[in-house]
């Protein structure tokens, strides 16, 4: 990687997001790309709880929930990291943007950077205001779970792109 080579501290990935990972599949798949991602980044993943809902939340408890979560994800995040919320309005980029996104938090001195992943019902505006970065995935919507792995996928492409690995074609 060009900002990190020669550098003894690796950088830092969290994912920070609302909800677990429920079924052993998507379990296996990202503990398959945590282990890939070890020989580049210290990752570590966040899970926030997520607000408990009636069936048919209206608007006012939808915005509730979002800004109770909100606070939960806005107390695990450091002031100096460089902050990236998933979101539908963010900026859709390719996986090549992505790894410059990494390598240029690294050249500015942001070691730790955090992606924040929402709920069924997306992030607070408060953490999207907080982020210094709106990236989406997609024009599709996924499941958050599914999300998660993707993300994981395109970050371990993302170093190997910066790496000059062969993972990435």
């Amino acid at each position: 990687m060009k900002a990190l080579e020669g550098e003894k501290k690796m950088q830092a990935v969290t994912i920070v997001c609302v909800g677990k990972l429920k079924e052993g599949y998507w379990r296996g798949a990202a503990v398959e790309y945590q282990k890939r991602l070890s020989a580049f980044c210290r990752l570590s993943t966040v899970e926030i709880e997520e607000e408990r809902l009636p069936q048919n939340p209206s608007a006012a408890q939808i915005a509730a929930g979002l800004e109770a979560e909100g606070r939960r994800i806005l107390s695990k995040i450091a002031a100096d990291s460089f902050v990236v919320a998933l979101c539908i309005e963010g900026k859709l980029q390719s996986s090549e943007e992505l790894a410059g996104m990494l390598d240029q938090a690294a050249v500015s001195g942001k070691s730790d950077v955090i992606f924040v992943i929402g709920g069924s019902f997306g992030l607070s505006q408060a953490v999207k205001e907080r982020a210094d970065r709106r990236m989406s995935m997609s024009r599709m919507t996924f499941p958050h779970q599914l999300a998660r792995v993707v993300l994981l996928e395109q970050v371990y492409r993302g170093y190997q792109i910066l790496s000059g690995g062969k993972y990435h074609k």
